[in-house]
C-alpha cells in the first residue's frame, strides 16, 4: 500500500501534463499519483468535488485546476474568472479539510500582486495593493487561497500552503488564440503563418513588456520538491532568476528562430501591452535550492515549439 496519495487537480493542463511525465518516469512506490481532470470532475460542484475525492481518498493535493487565460480574455470576463475560481478554490479547500488531507500545495500566480509596487516583487507582498486592472477578478480569486490557507491553518491547523510561478510554458499547454497565455498564442499564430505560407508574423502590443518564464518540466520538478519538503504556510516564488527576464520582442524572435521562420516580425501598437513588468525574486527558492538548474530558454522554446508541430492536430487549440 502506498504511504501517500497524491491528487493533482487539472491534471490533463500544461503543469498537471509536466508532472505527470516526471512521475511515470521516477516515482516511488510509497507515492500513489491520481491525475484529475475537468472530465472527471466539476469542482465548482460542491458535492461532485466532495464525492470524487472521497472516491480517491487523498493524503496530499496539487490544486492546479483554475478558469485562466491570456491578457484579452480576462479584459473581457473578469467576472466570470472571479466567480468560478472562487467556487473552484473554496470547494477544493473545503473538502480537503472535511477529509483530513495532511498538505494542500495550490498553485497561484505572479499576475495576482499590486499593480503599484516595487521590483522585485516577493512572497510578502500578495495582498499589499490592488492587482492590474487587465485581470482583477483572476487576481482575487487566487488571492483567497492565501488568505483561506492562512484561515484553515489558524482555526484548524491544516497544512495548506501555495505556490508562485512566473509566466508557464510548455508542451501540452492551450494553444487557443483566445483564451491562451503569450507564448502559446505566439507559437499557434506563427504556425498559422508558416502554414499559409505568410512571410509577416504580426505580435499584439509594442513588444517591450518585460517578462520572466519557467519550464513547464522544471515548474513540475518544484512542485514534486514542494509537496515531498516544503513546510511552510507562507507561500513560496517559483520563479526563474531575474536575469532571466526577457522582452516580448525578444520572446517572439526565439520562437521565429524555433520555428527557422525568415520573414518579418511586425508589432501591432494599437492592442494593449498590460502590465509593463512583473519582475518577481526567487530568492526564498533559492535559499531552499542554491543549485537547482532551469531549463535554458532557448532549448524549452525549441522542445515546445516541436512538440507543438508534431502534435497540433490533438493539441489545444
Amino acid at each position: 500500500m502506498p504511504g501517500k496519495v497524491i491528487l493533482v487537480t487539472g491534471g490533463s493542463g500544461l503543469i498537471g501534463k509536466a508532472i505527470e511525465s516526471l512521475i511515470l518516469s521516477d516515482s516511488p512506490q510509497s507515492e500513489e499519483w491520481v491525475f484529475l481532470s475537468s472530465n472527471d470532475c466539476n469542482l465548482c460542484d460542491l458535492e461532485a468535488t466532495r464525492r470524487t475525492f472521497n472516491t480517491y481518498k487523498p493524503t496530499h493535493v496539487i490544486h492546479l485546476a483554475a478558469m485562466v487565460g491570456g491578457l484579452f480574455h480576462n479584459l473581457a470576463h473578469n467576472l466570470d474568472f472571479l466567480r468560478k475560481n472562487l467556487h473552484i478554490n473554496d470547494n477544493v479547500l473545503q473538502i480537503c479539510y472535511e477529509l483530513g488531507v495532511e498538505k494542500v500545495v495550490s498553485c497561484l500566480s505572479t499576475c495576482i500582486f499590486p499593480d503599484k509596487t516595487s521590483y522585485p516583487i516577493d512572497e510578502t507582498m500578495v495582498h499589499s495593493g490592488p492587482p492590474h486592472s487587465s485581470n482583477f477578478g483572476y487576481s482575487y480569486a487566487k488571492r483567497f487561497i492565501d488568505i483561506a490557507n492562512h484561515a484553515y491553518h489558524e482555526q484548524h491547523g491544516c497544512n495548506f500552503t501555495s505556490i508562485i510561478p512566473c509566466n508557464v510554458f510548455g508542451p501540452n499547454d492551450n494553444f487557443n488564440l483566445e483564451s491562451s497565455h503569450v507564448i502559446p498564442g505566439l507559437i499557434r499564430k506563427l504556425y498559422d503563418v508558416i502554414e499559409s505560407d505568410g512571410r509577416e508574423f504580426t505580435v499584439m502590443g509594442s513588444g517591450k513588456p518585460l517578462r520572466q518564464f519557467i519550464y513547464s518540466h522544471d515548474l513540475a520538478r518544484l512542485i514534486i520538491w514542494v509537496v515531498r519538503h516544503y513546510e511552510e504556510i507562507e507561500p513560496i516564488m517559483l520563479t526563474v532568476d531575474e536575469k532571466a527576464e526577457l522582452t516580448i520582442q525578444e520572446v517572439s524572435e526565439h520562437i521565429a528562430k524555433a520555428f527557422n521562420f525568415k520573414g518579418e516580425i511586425v508589432f501591432d501598437t494599437t492592442k494593449a501591452d498590460g502590465q509593463y513588468k512583473k519582475t518577481a525574486s526567487n530568492a526564498k527558492l533559492r535559499g531552499y535550492l542554491p543549485d537547482f538548474e532551469f531549463t535554458p530558454f532557448d532549448v524549452a522554446i525549441q522542445q515546445t515549439v516541436d512538440w507543438f508541430k508534431a502534435n497540433h492536430k490533438t493539441a489545444r487549440l
